[in-house]
């Protein structure tokens, strides 16, 4: 004979009584821009990846190219460059061509990023 299993379910904290405040609720609602959250999502989630991040840090300190970017973050030049087109398409950093060389550095959006994130977690 089987034994029916235990689950243990745990509530979330919620209000007992209903008591929406609908026009209000409805104006909040109604005030969300959901193709921005979508856009500021997909925006730090550019520096939910440990590479892109590190490689942020680095030029928040100064301009860089990527051979240099790829040493600091230990990763090959070709991942470094796949991240920073990401960087750029999303509009945190700039590049400019010197010769063969390609720097890198923080836009000023890329730089309050940063360091909203960085005064978040701190």
């Amino acid at each position: 004979m089987n034994t029916p299993t235990r689950v243990r379910l745990f509530r979330m904290d919620s209000c007992d009584l209903l008591c929406l405040d609908l026009d209000a609720a409805e104006a909040i609602r109604d005030g969300l821009d959901r193709d921005a959250t979508a856009t500021l999502a997909r925006t730090l989630k550019l520096f939910g990846d440990p590479t892109r991040l590190l490689i942020a840090q680095a030029l928040a300190t100064q301009e860089l190219c990527g051979c240099d970017l790829a040493w600091i973050t230990g990763a090959s030049e070709k991942v470094v460059s796949h991240h920073l087109g990401r960087l750029r398409a999303a509009g945190l950093v700039a590049s400019r061509r010197e010769g063969k060389v390609v720097f890198a550095s923080l836009t000023s959006s890329g730089r309050a990023l940063l360091a909203s994130l960085s005064w978040v977690a701190a």
